[in-house]
């Protein structure tokens, strides 16, 4: 069933395909290391979960890679110990996947959330933004302040989606709040996440976001009595009383899949987005303090996102200025989705750091 959704989410699809593989050896490459509890984490909980195929070999990751030209050495390396299988699982190494793939055309390569492809690269993601909307909702309902922090990373499409994403859903059920956005410009530093949660918190927040890899943003409303919406991995050891729920990844449904195609020789350089009802993104399970009638309007949006009846970005939607971006019964195409820059009304904050 996932590979019929997987085909018809794929934006591109090439005539190439490689050889069925009896056994695969997978590598992977990581942007923080596994114990971050968050984007490294999950995709290392997919790994996990791929490595129970029995075609598959125990494999080999390597963490807190740079991104940039330096990780072609690093991918490099694993090509040369025999990985037929490599998942380089951040933005920053799209084009070092590419160089290593055009000299190694045996081995499948597969990069998370780039848009460069090639005979035997595919790319892959999540529409994060779903959940996203979802936990705005919540939120929203849960502030009294009105005053709900983000604490983000970098100022790229992917997480301007995503913090535009959770205001239209706090917008949704409190027109009256806002949501600051504090920037990190790291993905991974406990240090300045707590920072910038704290300043957050110094304002009036009293509900906080996170587009980060560390738990420290949970960490920090735990401690001033605030509520969080956590990220990337089901948090809440972190945060017991603050967790509300969050956004969250299940890798190990899609890296099942890949390894299956390759095993059989079905896989194809594609571009695959997918979102809710494909399982890959969902919201965890609410804290027993998120009232049930705020359950319940989530879990109606929820259906609605799945059945294809609600788009979190349909219009109308106004930026910043108050410019209507996406007028009333339009909605963002994937193209603007993945390239967007600006802010939506009810945003607090800039597009630099």
């Amino acid at each position: 069933m996932w590979f019929l959704v997987v085909m018809s989410i794929c934006f591109a699809t090439s005539a190439f395909a490689v050889s069925a593989m009896e056994e695969l050896r997978p590598g992977f490459i990581y942007v923080g290391p596994v114990g971050d509890a968050g984007w490294t984490y999950s995709h290392d909980q997919g790994r996990v979960e791929m490595e129970k195929l029995p075609y598959v070999k125990p494999s080999t990751f390597i963490e807190s890679v740079p991104e940039g030209a330096e990780s072609a050495r690093v991918i490099n390396g694993l090509v040369r110990k025999g990985h037929n299988l490599v998942f380089t699982t951040s933005f920053g190494y799209m084009d070092a996947t590419i160089d290593v793939a055009k000299r190694n055309k045996d081995v499948v390569f597969m990069h998370c959330s780039g848009f460069k492809t090639a005979e035997n690269v595919g790319t892959y993601f999540g529409r994060m933004y779903e959940p996203r909307y979802l936990s705005g909702i919540v939120a929203g309902k849960m502030s009294k302040s009105n005053i709900i922090g983000y604490v983000a990373a970098f100022p790229i499409p992917e997480v301007i989606r995503g913090i535009n994403a959770f205001t239209l859903g706090v917008q949704s059920v409190n027109p009256k709040a806002q949501v600051r956005v504090v920037w990190t410009q790291t993905w991974f530093d406990p240090g300045l996440e707590r920072d910038a949660a704290d300043s957050l918190l110094d304002v009036g927040a009293d509900v906080l976001a996170m587009h980060q890899d560390a738990p420290a943003t949970m960490q920090a409303a735990e401690a001033h009595g605030a509520y969080v919406i956590g990220y990337n991995s089901d948090m809440r050891t972190f945060a017991p009383n603050a967790f509300l729920t969050a956004p969250i990844w299940n890798w190990g449904t899609l890296y099942r899949t890949l390894a299956e195609q390759v095993h059989n020789g079905t896989w194809k350089s594609k571009q695959i987005w997918a979102g809710m009802k494909d399982g890959l993104v969902e919201l965890a399970a609410f804290n027993p303090k998120v009232p049930a009638e705020v359950q319940a309007l989530v879990a109606e949006k929820t259906a609605a996102i799945k059945a294809g009846t609600f788009h979190p970005f349909a219009g109308p939607i106004k930026d910043q200025t108050g410019k209507v971006v996406v007028p009333a019964g339009k909605t963002h195409t994937d193209g603007e989705l993945l390239g967007m820059n600006y802010f939506v009304e009810g945003v607090q904050g800039t597009l630099s750091k």
